[in-house]
């Protein structure tokens, strides 16, 4: 079996893509759940009641979304 010829010497021509560094986990500041927390505070605690829905149509869904958001919190 003949091993590929690659040449150390030459440089590389492209660079496909680049690791970027990951961010803290901990960071407040890129915190996505810190971002949810003040939507909610800014629409007044504002929560869509969780499940699965189904609708006809995307209007359907839309109308049934801004009565939910609406609704008076009890």
């Amino acid at each position: 079996m003949k091993r590929p010829f690659v040449n150390i010497e030459e440089p590389i021509e492209r660079v496909v893509g680049r690791r970027t560094k990951t961010s803290d986990p901990l960071s407040i500041s890129s915190s996505r759940r810190a971002d949810a927390i003040a939507w909610r505070e800014a629409f007044g605690g504002i929560r869509v009641r969780r499940g699965v829905y189904r609708f006809r149509t995307h209007e359907d869904a839309d109308e049934w979304l801004w009565k939910a958001i609406a609704r008076p919190t009890t």
